[in-house]
């Protein structure tokens, strides 16, 4: 069962998108894209340290729906939006927004941005960025209007060659090499994957037999 007050309906083809407005004052709002499939605890490190560091009320896990960027076959949003659920329940400072699943299509962050600066212009957006995504930002669709619309952050991982084309808020974190597709790589060949996802993750991957293909 999803927890309403972390993440918002699971899309279905006619449904519309909730967008819950933020309080008046505004808020310094995190936000961490990607295809999550699956969600893995770097991705919850790095979000835990930009949120202490940066002092942020809130960080938001924005799932794609069809990145631009990547061609490896996705498991369904349903089941990416609810790992996502399941990773970040536990702390009330992590909210995951489905607004791309909503959308469709391919999943630009410009247009998310712009959404969200529409619906709550008074909140403060922080664009959380890995180190390999630091080096390939000046790619994504509008990157100049993308850099104006968020403060840009990344995460910085010790060794990693950083060449960042757009003013960049470095963050430290513990240097966790790991991805999705290692992830992904270890349940297809009946590796243990406990500790690198959170348990609620691997045992949701295990129920559905996820990956195994």
């Amino acid at each position: 069962m999803t927890n309403s007050k972390c993440v918002e309906k699971i899309p279905t083809a006619k449904a519309e998108p909730q967008f819950e407005q933020s309080e008046n004052k505004g808020k310094q709002i995190g936000i961490m894209g990607g295809t999550f499939n699956p969600v893995h605890i770097a991705h919850l490190v790095a979000a835990e340290q930009a949120l202490t560091k940066l002092r942020l009320d809130e960080v938001w896990f924005i799932p794609d729906n069809i990145p631009p960027h990547k061609n490896a076959p996705l498991t369904s949003a349903k089941d990416r939006a609810t790992m996502l659920d399941l990773a970040t329940r536990d702390n009330p400072h992590f909210r995951v927004k489905l607004l791309e699943l909503f959308r469709g299509g391919v999943s630009y962050t410009v247009d998310t941005l712009r959404y969200l600066k529409e619906k709550a212009p008074q909140n403060n957006y922080y664009l959380i960025m890995g180190s390999d995504q630091v080096n390939s930002f000046h790619t994504w669709k509008e990157a100049p209007e993308l850099a104006k619309m968020a403060t840009l952050v990344g995460i910085r991982r010790p060794g990693y060659p950083q060449d960042p084309q757009y003013p960049m808020i470095w963050v430290d974190a513990p240097d966790i090499r790991l991805s999705s597709t290692a992830i992904r790589r270890s349940v297809a060949t009946g590796t243990s994957i406990r500790y690198l996802v959170p348990e609620p993750v691997r045992l949701y991957i295990e129920e559905k037999g996820l990956y195994l293909d």
